[in-house]
């Protein structure tokens, strides 16, 4: 009975990962199959030299920005939400839902919806700030460096915020009501029923969520992909495009080691984070 559960897994998951690990100690390019060798810590070596082709280290900069920035902003405003809608009131079950309609939406059609938006010469963006007076000219967002990652990022953290909403609102139902009831009678104002009620009954919901969407944030590829496909040179690409890059050029052997590198990456955040919050219960 137990069979099916350890071979599916097996087979559609860790015998496909380790295939993925071992090509990235080999030279293996669809190109030339019949030229596939081990080749150790070649593709390494050559991830990790500065060329002017290879951006690899602005590449991880970027990762490290679109995880950070769309984190911090998808928690902040998915929390304020779930503090919102924890109250009926007219209209609420409307508002619920459109506050949960983009998580139910692929990530691709959402880039391709902003990516419209962001467009340089019939985008939405430029329209409205062109009609307030706010620039003169349309602006290429997607095709600016300055510009084209933080759109990115700005279209993440619209699909991201229901994730946060979604999960805190349902923790936040499971808090007892008479914990506040005795709070009000002892005098307690509404920050600190926050601090002391809200915060640590939804304690382990937090840190889970969080350590769920840094994984997922920094596996998102989809969205930057989509509007960008890494450029313009290299100012969006992270991990996982870059990995889809080489994919795409038919050279898995590249691509396997900048998966190692994430597989290592994402092993070593969850280890710490993991091993932070066994000594925070502890203490």
């Amino acid at each position: 009975m137990l069979l099916p559960a350890i071979v599916f897994p097996l087979c559609m998951t860790y015998f496909p990962m380790l295939q993925g690990i071992t090509m990235g100690f080999k030279n293996y390019k669809l190109t030339n199959i019949n030229n596939i060798y081990w080749n150790h810590f070649a593709n390494f070596k050559k991830l990790f030299t500065p060329s002017l082709t290879n951006t690899f280290y602005l590449t991880v900069k970027n990762t490290i920005v679109w995880v950070a920035v769309s984190l911090l902003f998808q928690f902040v405003i998915g929390f304020g939400l779930a503090l919102v809608l924890r109250k009926k009131f007219r209209g609420s079950s409307l508002y619920q839902g459109l506050v949960f309609f983009p998580w139910a939406v692929s990530g691709f059609v959402i880039a391709l919806m902003w990516r419209w938006m962001f467009n340089g010469t019939s985008g939405v963006f430029n329209d409205m700030l062109m009609r307030l007076n706010l620039i003169q000219e349309p602006i290429a967002w997607l095709a600016n460096k300055k510009t084209a990652l933080y759109c990115c990022i700005l279209t993440n953290i619209w699909y991201g915020v229901p994730y946060f909403t979604i999960m805190i609102s349902a923790a936040l139902r499971g808090i007892d009501p008479t914990l506040y009831e005795a709070a009000d009678m002892d005098g307690a104002n509404r920050f600190q029923q926050f601090k002391a009620i809200t915060l640590p009954s939804i304690n382990a919901v937090l840190k889970l969520t969080l350590l769920l969407r840094v994984i997922w944030i920094f596996n998102f590829a989809e969205i930057i992909y989509t509007m960008t496909n890494g450029g313009p040179s290299g100012s969006t690409e992270i991990l996982t495009t870059l990995m889809m890059k080489y994919i795409n050029s038919y050279d898995y052997g590249m691509a396997g080691a900048t998966g190692v590198v994430c597989i290592v990456v994402l092993t070593i955040f969850a280890t710490i984070y993991v091993s932070s919050l066994k000594m925070e219960n502890a203490e």
